[in-house]
């Protein structure tokens, strides 16, 4: 009779068949709703800025590991990712000389000055729109009115720039028209129909927990109610949609456990309401993610689970 060995190895000790490809692929399965409706909405130009940007954070990567000489990550998909989630939240108007801008800066300072794909500590497209909105802010902040492709184009206010200048409910847009994207804003925060579709993909397929995306919104929609504001509106225009399912989901920026992730989306919550109701931006979604962002190391910290067997340090402490 044979006996058996047993074999004992490090953990993790059960594997998951999911790569970063696969994962990064149903990310952008997941975003071509919206960016189908983006090119309806907007028209070609939106496939022009959208193709800009992905160009740039691939050519930014592939330069930038090998200036570095480390292995090339462009085949992993993520920088493909990156380039799209940017040119999302950008207009279709900007110069794709900028938008190229963005990208260089999103992979290059934002995620490989900092090791690569999840060693950034926070958001590549996000944090690039950000310094955008600081370099070039009219260019920003320019939105053209929808299908204006089909004629003269005509420079118009999005919902929360009409919101916050003091403008009436009849100037809005309908509901309707938020919800299926035909206002003005960024090439893929308009169309909350498409948006939500990509989530409720992402979750099935179990890339991401609804955890963030539902505290986030929750959050927002409170506070909308207890500011007075239009809850609908809120909810439905700007980049609060885009932000919770695809930006606060990101692996690297995010807390670990469930618990950290509900006060990581609570404070995005928190912070987007205030800068929207308090602050001279219309819009607070990528200075909400970023800064909570940053703080996601506490947060891990502070939610870190006790190991079996061991005494929380708070006890040691006190003995």
């Amino acid at each position: 009779m044979m006996e058996e060995k047993l074999v004992v190895s490090s953990s993790p000790h059960i594997r998951s068949g999911a790569t970063t490809r696969k994962i990064m692929l149903d990310v952008i399965l997941a975003l071509v709703p919206a960016a189908i409706a983006a090119v309806i909405v907007f028209g070609p130009r939106t496939l022009l800025i959208i193709g800009v940007t992905i160009a740039s954070c691939v050519l930014s990567e592939y330069i930038c590991r090998r200036v570095m000489k480390r292995e090339n990550t462009i085949g992993d998909l993520s920088a493909v990712v990156t380039g799209l989630l940017l040119a999302f939240n950008l207009p279709v108007s900007i110069n794709p000389l900028m938008a190229a801008f963005g990208g260089m800066v999103a992979i290059v300072v934002i995620k490989q000055m900092f090791g690569g794909i999840g060693q950034n500590f926070v958001n590549p497209a996000l944090t690039a729109r950000i310094i955008m909105l600081n370099s070039f802010p009219t260019q920003m902040t320019t939105w053209v009115q929808p299908h204006s492709y089909l004629g003269d184009a005509v420079t118009t206010a999005s919902p929360l720039g009409l919101l916050k200048e003091g403008g009436s409910l009849d100037q809005m847009p309908s509901l309707m028209s938020m919800f299926v994207g035909n206002t003005a804003g960024c090439i893929g925060e308009t169309c909350a129909l498409a948006l939500i579709l990509g989530g409720i993909y992402l979750v099935v397929r179990k890339v991401i927990s609804p955890v963030i995306p539902l505290c986030y919104i929750g959050t927002a929609a409170v506070l909308s109610a207890v500011m007075g504001r239009n809850v609908m509106i809120d909810l439905l225009s700007g980049g609060l949609m885009l932000g919770a399912i695809f930006m606060a989901t990101d692996y690297a920026t995010s807390p670990i456990t469930v618990k950290g992730q509900v006060i990581f989306a609570i404070g995005c919550g928190v912070i987007t309401m205030l800068i929207r109701n308090f602050g001279s931006l219309p819009e607070g979604v990528s200075y909400s993610i970023v800064l909570m962002n940053i703080i996601v190391p506490l947060i891990d910290s502070a939610t870190r689970p006790v190991a079996f067997g061991k005494e929380p340090v708070k006890d040691e402490v006190q003995r």
